[in-house]
């Protein structure tokens, strides 16, 4: 058929055409597959190719060919047809380029075809047209295939993008997702620590209230124990001192018991004028010596005395006594015989010599001896004696000049004088006030301190060396500023604490004995501020204004404003035991041959002096309670019969003129004086009641003398 001719003829055309010469290289397909899938496919005819097969090819006869340059420039020819666009009419018409044919043996057959070729090429328009219908398609598929390459470039290229921009914000949440779940981690991790925490400080604070609550009752336990121990310890040091004291008071009975025994041993010299047995007497005294010594050494080998065995040494002692008094009793009745026998001969004798000498001579009567005890109704003297008024004016008299020797050095304006007066005066006073109930064995050196500095040697005060050689002065203001703290140390350590009385007056009597001056002064304060250790009763003179008057009877007197009585007796009963204390304490490293400066004698003194004057109301009761209270027992043993004598005179005459001028608002004295007279004087004197502070002053290392040892 001729459209299958035609057919031939456009694929051979094609065939022969420069695409259907080109070459294709293999990488290309294996690089850009993908790319050039179109291109690489067999080739398709488009959708015109029919078109153009039935409207174009028809055309192409020799009649068309020869009016082809009309037709082609009349309008008609492209009115209906494709071909005829602007896009085709610009591309120029070219022939096709030969291509080479390969040789062939006979090469005749190769060059017909290709002139044939050429000659159809050349003549039929047709053909040219096909041709740019070709030229077309391939522009419009390269144009697709470029525009197509291009729309996918771009489409990867947006997927690329979108990939990545998809990868970059899966990324993200990735180390978001990451973080997040470290976050979490990390929060659960701490929760764990937290609560892990938590519970270990839980169990922390349980075993520290364990251990609190633990602690707490092994501190119970511990407190309770040593307050066991130390209750323990207490009752034995008590027992222990309990029992040394009882040994002491056994000692003492033992003394008295002895000395009782001399007594009836030396009785001998009237067994001339008795009319009993005197040996039965000593038969028992010597009984009674082997009882108490029996006692003591049966204490000795079992430890320490018990109460029986101090009723029974007590017991002993009041038999001896009572035997002794039985035995003065005869004695007296025996004296009292011979007394009123040899009356009996005297008055026989005078009525035979008047009848010898007639019945005119005149008769003697008899005076009867004055008795030693003044009765109720004789007058006591208000003033003190003159010597003793001397003796107070003499002592005041030697302050005055002291204070006068002084006087340069405290009223100095220069700065190195002051200095040496306030280092002087530290020196002198801090000692003193350091000596105290428990101070035991330092008052050897305090007494050993104060007694070098007032020797002239150097001793140690606020960290520096003092000496009274600093000043011409010095050692007169250390003399009188010392015994001004004595003083007032009783006036005030003393009046509030009894048993510090001892301690203060030892080391007072032993500086006394080595520095009489400075005795003086302390006799001196001390009348100034007691007046009733004199004892001396200052009287109102007219013209003197009522508060000097009250400071010479020793009150305190401040701002107009005169001191309670409670704080006045207190203050005065403190100076009187302090110079009970100092009248028969010695210093116990001293020489013991040598005699007291200021003994028992001079306490003798002031209570006879003080029983011959009129009693003051509340304060008398009170000077004389303390003063027997503390030298009492000393008293007794130095004067025994005399002082039982002068007890008995207070008793008896003294004590109800005391109770008469007593108003019911100062009876507390009074009722104190009268139980200790009336109760327990006995008692009280039996042991002395220094030996209390001597047993703490041993204990301490320190030993006093035979005067105040039991």
């Amino acid at each position: 058929m001729p459209s299958e001719g035609r057919c031939w003829e456009t694929l051979s055309a094609l065939r022969n055409s420069s695409k259907g010469r080109l070459r294709y290289h293999r990488e290309w397909l294996v690089h850009y597959e993908d790319v050039l899938e179109e291109c690489t496919s067999l080739p398709k005819l488009s959708s015109y190719s029919g078109w153009v097969v039935d409207h174009v090819l028809p055309n192409t006869s020799p009649q068309a060919q020869e009016n082809s340059p009309s037709s082609d420039h009349s309008p008609s020819s492209g009115s209906g047809s494709g071909l005829d666009q602007p896009s085709l009419l610009k591309s120029p018409v070219r022939s096709t380029p030969e291509s080479p044919s390969p040789s062939t043996p006979n090469g005749t057959k190769s060059t017909q075809e290709s002139q044939s070729t050429e000659t159809i090429a050349l003549l039929s328009s047709r053909a040219i047209k096909v041709e740019g219908c070709i030229r077309m398609y391939e522009l419009v598929h390269r144009m697709r295939g470029t525009e197509g390459l291009r729309q996918w470039q771009e489409e990867q290229e947006r997927k690329v993008r979108a990939l990545s921009e998809m990868a970059s914000e899966q990324l993200k949440r990735f180390d978001e997702l990451k973080e997040l779940k470290l976050h979490k981690e990390f929060q659960d991790l701490q929760e764990v620590m937290e609560k892990s925490t938590r519970e270990a400080l839980g169990h922390q604070e349980k075993l520290k209230a364990e251990h609190r609550h633990r602690a707490k009752i092994l501190n119970l336990k511990l407190r309770e124990a040593e307050q066991q121990r130390v209750k323990q310890a207490e009752q034995e040091q008590l027992r222990k001192e309990e029992g040394q004291v009882r040994l002491r008071s056994l000692y003492t009975l033992q003394e008295e018991v002895l000395q009782l025994n001399q007594q009836l041993d030396a009785s001998n010299q009237h067994k001339d004028l008795l009319n009993v047995d005197l040996a039965a007497f000593q038969t028992r005294g010597n009984q009674l010596c082997s009882l108490i010594s029996g006692i003591i050494r049966t204490t000795l080998e079992s430890g320490y005395p018990t109460a029986e065995h101090q009723a029974e040494a007590e017991r002993t002692l009041q038999e001896m006594r009572d035997l002794l008094s039985n035995l003065e009793q005869e004695i007296t009745r025996a004296y009292e015989a011979k007394k009123k026998q040899d009356e009996e001969e005297a008055r026989i004798k005078l009525q035979e010599s008047q009848v010898q000498k007639g019945p005119g001579a005149p008769t003697q009567p008899t005076v009867p001896s004055p008795g030693p005890a003044v009765t109720q109704n004789e007058e006591l003297q208000v003033k003190v004696q003159d010597s003793t008024m001397q003796w107070y004016q003499q002592l005041q008299d030697a302050s005055a000049k002291c204070v006068l020797a002084f006087e340069g050095l405290t009223n100095s304006k220069d700065s190195q004088a002051k200095k040496i007066k306030m280092d002087l005066q530290k020196a002198a006073t801090i000692p003193v006030s350091q000596i105290s109930t428990i101070a035991g064995s330092k008052l050897k050196e305090v007494f050993e301190k104060i007694h070098s500095l007032l020797s002239g040697k150097p001793v140690q005060s606020g960290g520096r060396s003092v000496s009274v050689t600093l000043s011409p002065q010095g050692l007169d203001f250390v003399q009188y500023k010392l015994a001004e703290k004595f003083v007032k140390q009783g006036e005030e350590e003393v009046a509030s604490h009894h048993e510090a009385a001892f301690p203060i007056a030892v080391v007072a009597s032993g500086i006394w004995a080595l520095h009489p001056k400075v005795g003086e002064l302390i006799l001196a304060h001390l009348h100034k501020k007691c007046p009733y250790s004199v004892p001396f009763y200052p009287a109102f003179k007219e013209g003197m204004a009522l508060e000097d008057y009250q400071r010479m009877l020793g009150y305190q007197v401040t701002d107009s404003k005169v001191e309670q009585q409670d704080n006045f007796l207190k203050r005065m009963s403190g100076m009187i035991r302090l110079y009970a204390a100092i009248i028969q304490l010695q210093w116990p490293y001293g020489n013991r041959q040598e005699a007291h400066p200021h003994g028992l004698n001079h306490g003798w003194r002031w209570l006879a002096q003080i029983l011959n004057m009129e009693p003051l109301s509340d304060v008398t009761a009170t000077l004389l309670f303390d003063f027997l209270e503390v030298c009492g027992n000393a008293l007794m043993k130095q004067y025994q019969v005399q002082f039982w004598k002068m007890i008995l005179l207070i008793k008896e005459d003294y004590f109800p003129r005391i109770e008469a001028i007593t108003s019911s608002g100062q009876m507390g004295s009074f009722i104190r004086l009268k139980q200790f007279l009336e109760c327990g004087f006995d008692d009280v004197l039996r042991i002395p009641v220094g030996c209390n502070l001597c047993t703490s002053i041993i204990k301490k290392g320190m030993t006093l003398g035979a005067s105040c040892r039991p």
